[in-house]
């Protein structure tokens, strides 16, 4: 009876041991999963990668589209347009409260500042060329004070990328003696204004104008590649400002061939 006792015990005992390994093999894979999953650090430097370009994306987008959105409305309701920086500034700042949408509110508030510039200009003093990188320059000091403050550095740094597009564009309308030009379309009738267009490109194509355009345009790529070696979400957004200008530029140029 003992020996049957001993033998039963003896035969029960592997069991157990493998019950006892399984539960610690399988509590130590549990952890080692949750250790994987929750310091791995290639899964946050993906999702901070992948915010970084959408960063990018905005900053192109809010260039591109607001041209051709803004245009039509300060054309006709300059003052609608002047109230809706009111609307920008208010929805930038009510993103910037909440911490999964801070970025985005940044972005908008230095897009709010080059709407600002663009419903003055385009509104009231489109007429005059030689207004427009003043008023162009309207939020500057902000965006400089707020820079050295550290602070909103996305938005800012979109800004002054922005600006930087707008100064070299406007250095090319002078250099390319383009301005006589500018007066001309902002003064005369639609149905006028294709022949005018049309005088400007054939400034643009002299070897002046093509050089001078392929300078600016180089200048203009280089500094926006060389921005995104920072990694940095504020200098995607000074990059996106900057190379989506030669966007803008180039459909402005498409449009003249066009007309």
């Amino acid at each position: 009876m003992i020996n049957n006792t001993l033998s039963s015990y003896t035969a029960s005992t592997p069991s157990i041991d493998t019950e006892l390994d399984f539960t610690v093999t399988g509590h130590k894979g549990i952890r080692e999963l949750e250790s994987t999953l929750s310091f791995s650090p290639s899964l946050p430097l993906s999702i901070a990668a992948g915010q970084t370009w959408l960063v990018f994306a905005a900053a192109v987008f809010l260039v591109t589209v607001p041209v051709f959105l803004e245009a039509p409305i300060v054309r006709s309701l300059p003052s609608l347009s002047l109230a809706l920086t009111a609307f920008w500034v208010w929805l930038s700042f009510t993103l910037m409260s909440r911490p999964a949408t801070y970025i985005w509110g940044d972005l908008l508030l230095g897009f709010s500042w080059s709407w600002l510039a663009g419903a003055i200009y385009w509104g009231w003093l489109r007429w005059e060329p030689v207004w427009h990188l003043p008023v162009e320059s309207i939020g500057l000091p902000f965006a400089c004070w707020c820079l050295a403050k550290n602070w909103g550095k996305v938005g800012n740094w979109f800004y002054l990328g922005s600006l930087l597009g707008t100064v070299l564009t406007d250095v090319y309308f002078y250099i390319a003696d383009l301005m006589p030009y500018w007066r001309q379309i902002m003064i005369v009738d639609a149905d006028v204004a294709p022949q005018i267009l049309q005088n400007a490109l054939m400034q643009v194509q002299t070897p002046w104008g093509q050089s001078w355009a392929i300078f600016i345009a180089s200048v203009l790529l280089t500094v926006g590649i060389l921005a995104l070696v920072g990694k940095q979400k504020h200098w995607y957004a000074f990059s996106g400002a900057v190379l989506s200008t030669i966007l803008v530029d180039s459909l402005f140029l498409l449009a003249a061939i066009a007309a």
